[in-house]
């Protein structure tokens, strides 16, 4: 009968293969619990159920607007913005401020304050837009009317009219 000669475990396949599979899933668990610490989900709101309460709230301004018959036409250049409001208010108010939402990320999120230029235009400045549609919401500093609109990709032009 002849000897076989006996090798280390470490030189054998099977050894390696069986470890394999679960040092994989060490690392990926490791990788995915890395991810989800350092970013922000900013789809979900922790007060939901507020906001939703306050939906009603939202909807009466953009009645109020749509009752001041306000229409808004939004211009970006860069980084200035200049806002020509339309419409028939009791008074036009001093300042107004204007939320730009990305859809998806929180992060993005801007919120202008547009200083009164003219009987109706408003102007200030915000930083340039990413790619992606974004939301645009207009409030004046009372609250008491809300426009909201979109803007595309690469445009430099918006309509805000009321929500309804």
């Amino acid at each position: 009968m002849e000897d076989k000669e006996l090798r280390p475990w470490y030189r054998e396949f099977w050894p390696w293969f069986l470890m394999a599979m679960p040092a994989a899933a060490v690392v990926g668990g490791i990788i995915t619990l890395r991810i989800a610490a350092n970013t922000d989900d900013g789809v979900v709101e922790d007060d939901y159920y507020k906001q939703g309460l306050a939906i009603n709230r939202v909807l009466a301004r953009g009645e109020a607007a749509a009752a001041f018959g306000l229409q808004g036409e939004l211009h970006i250049d860069g980084g200035r913005v200049r806002l020509e409001l339309t419409g028939q208010p009791t008074q036009w108010p001093e300042q107004v401020v204007l939320r730009v939402l990305h859809p998806t990320r929180a992060g993005h999120d801007q919120t202008l304050l547009l200083a009164r230029e003219g009987a109706a235009t408003y102007e200030g400045r915000g930083a340039a837009l990413g790619n992606g549609k974004w939301k645009l919401v207009l409030e004046d500093a009372a609250r008491t009317w809300r426009l909201s609109g979109e803007i595309e990709p690469g445009a430099t032009r918006a309509r805000l009219l009321p929500l309804q």
